[in-house]
């Protein structure tokens, strides 16, 4: 092995069947990362794995799946996965080949991926590792990590939009379905005097935390049995279009009179479905709409 390739990629070839569980086992074993992909990939046998967005999908590894480990330089790759088959009771060492890896730089790799993301008028989405483009915007700061929400997505750009537009100061506001507490931080940013982020997921509301601390945002996260009652002059959810059809009245009901509610994780062809499921509390429209997905807005009537 050359000077220049310390690293090793182990690429394993197996069944759906085994592709997830050999996964866990390599990562279990030492492997740096561990990635699985479609082995049939740009062939007339590729296969769509995922439906809609945030749903879990039906298989969980592709009909041929490629299993792809980074290993450090005084690992042995063949050792790795022998051991691994050895954890998983299978037959025989799956078919694989090992090939070297350049020795980059690979956190600043990495990094290279995530810019800073622009958003409405006056925020910005910066990762740690960069210098916000202009200090004087909206800051976020926030790294990818486990819980959904970085800005990148059509869905929670548009809540951000609409915070952005409709917090002017003073406001108490609701972010049911926090994720990465993306929203709810802004909305402190934007001058909300009081902040509530709502998930089901404990790790969503850890990292909430986390990243609510690294901005120095005063938010309060819990789970759903643990969130404070009342009522919110704002309350905002970006999840899915079937979990807020079941939640309307829920959800409707935290809005105080003459408060806003926001929606979004919806398709465009999924918005009258969601509409007429608020109805009967709150009429919503589409205030915006963006790559196929929409941002539903309406105001509850006032006592």
């Amino acid at each position: 092995m050359s000077e220049q390739a310390s690293y090793r990629e182990l690429v394993i070839e197996i069944g759906r069947e085994h592709a997830e569980a050999l996964s866990d086992a390599l990562m279990d074993l030492g492997a740096l990362s561990v990635s699985v992909e479609d082995a049939d990939a740009d062939t007339p046998d590729e296969q769509p794995l995922f439906g809609e967005p945030g749903l879990t999908p039906e298989r969980e590894a592709w009909t041929h799946s490629r299993v792809i480990a980074l290993v450090s330089p005084d690992a042995e790759p063949d050792v790795l996965l022998a051991a691994a088959a050895n954890e998983l009771d299978l037959e025989q060492v799956p078919s694989h080949t090992v090939r070297d890896v350049a020795n980059e730089d690979w956190v600043r790799l990495t990094q290279s991926q995530f810019d800073p993301i622009p958003i409405g008028k006056r925020i910005w989405v910066v990762p740690s590792w960069h210098d916000a483009p202009d200090p004087d915007a909206l800051i976020l700061e926030l790294d990818p990590g486990l819980a959904f929400g970085t800005g990148s997505h059509p869905t929670t750009r548009l809540c951000m939009e609409w915070l952005e537009q409709t917090v002017h100061g003073g406001e108490s506001v609701l972010d049911y379905g926090c994720g990465s507490g993306i929203l709810a931080i802004l909305a402190h940013k934007c001058g909300a005097r009081r902040v509530v982020g709502v998930d089901i997921d404990p790790q969503a509301v850890d990292a909430a935390r986390s990243n609510s601390e690294r901005n120095h945002a005063v938010v309060d996260y819990a789970l759903p049995d643990d969130a404070p009652d009342g009522q919110f002059d704002i309350v905002v959810a970006n999840i899915l279009s079937n979990p807020l059809k079941l939640m309307a009245s829920m959800l409707s009901s935290r809005v105080r009179a003459g408060g806003q509610l926001a929606l979004s994780g919806v398709l465009a062809r999924q918005a009258e479905e969601v509409i007429a499921a608020y109805a009967p509390y709150i009429a919503l429209t589409v205030w915006r709409e963006h790559e196929g997905w929409v941002c539903l807005s309406g105001s509850a009537h006032a006592a």
